[in-house]
């Protein structure tokens, strides 16, 4: 799809307003053409992409079976353009039959609360943010019984794991009775490459830390996302849930941004899903804070 230089031009102007550190604005690419126009005639575009997940995609982890996603292009025209822009995309869908386990879903700029306005009037929900941690000094808290998981640890942690993906899946992803085959082909991954951590209680496991390691390039896609540079990624944070509340979770990550720091990163990042009642307060709390917002609708017949 091509979008004029006018407009490409003014979202990415509009991106530099928004947040210092959000990435250059990305130029559209391949896929389903949408174009609006606003009561006062600006013109407003955007590219539709369908995801198809089969089962046992560990896609779906996260997402609906079937997604489709708008990546707008309204550069300058604030709630007026997206508006127009989303009911266009309301038209388009509501030729869909896309069935219950269905998503429209939209990454946009967290601090940009006109088109915030835009979504909710549109029936859409915040359901995860993209949040980021720069590099600096560490938490000034106890690391004592945190280490490196090893191979061995592997049936603990995916126990405690898929018990805290299904907790989550009670606020952002929908909830899968297959959730621990779901996750276990990228958890072993991590534990063999030698980035997660595990805090120990009492001879056992309590909380798990699931790390990777991101180099965010221009034109890749974590290069749409984050400022260029070498990111740490936090997968996931588990606790026992017996055992929450005890600075478990704390402990583990304090150790996790050391070692991020020791190695080079620019910072750290992660997703989290604004109504769960526990993450939010406690990433925000260890120095995260929003550079994206995912809206849903779900299903996606649900559009408005």
């Amino acid at each position: 799809m091509t979008v004029s230089a006018a407009l490409f031009a003014a979202q990415r102007d509009h991106f530099a307003r928004l947040d210092p550190l959000l990435p250059t604005a990305a130029g559209a690419s391949r896929g389903e053409a949408l174009r609006a126009v606003t009561a006062a005639g600006d013109e407003v575009a955007g590219v539709v992409h369908r995801y198809d997940h089969q089962p046992g995609s560990p896609d779906l982890v996260w997402s609906a079976a079937t997604a489709w996603h708008l990546f707008p292009f309204v550069g300058g025209t604030g709630l007026a353009g997206m508006d127009a822009l989303l009911t266009a995309w309301r038209s388009r869908m509501a030729t869909e039959d896309s069935g219950e386990d269905s998503a429209c879903v939209v990454a946009w700029p967290s601090r940009d609360a006109e088109a915030a306005r835009a979504f909710l009037d549109h029936g859409m929900t915040p359901l995860t943010v993209l949040a980021i941690r720069g590099a600096g000094a560490g938490e000034d808290v106890p690391r004592t019984g945190v280490r490196l998981a090893r191979g061995d640890d592997f049936e603990q942690v995916l126990a405690i794991t898929a018990a805290a993906t299904v907790y989550t899946g009670l606020t952002g992803s929908r909830y899968r009775d297959d959730t621990g085959a779901l996750v276990a082909p990228g958890l072993r991954a991590t534990l063999d490459s030698g980035s997660a951590y595990v805090a120990e209680r009492d001879g056992a496991i309590a909380g798990v830390a699931d790390c990777q390691w991101v180099r965010s390039l221009e034109g890749s896609p974590a290069g749409e996302l984050l400022p260029p540079g070498k990111w740490a990624y936090v997968n996931a944070v588990s606790t026992v849930s017996r055992l929450r509340g005890r600075g478990i979770g704390r402990a583990i990550m304090a150790t996790a941004h050391d070692e991020f720091l020791a190695a080079g990163a620019r910072g750290s990042y992660l997703y989290y899903n604004p109504p769960n009642p526990l993450a939010p307060v406690f990433w925000h709390r260890q120095g995260y804070r929003p550079l994206w917002t995912y809206w849903e609708t779900r299903p996606a017949a649900a559009l408005r």
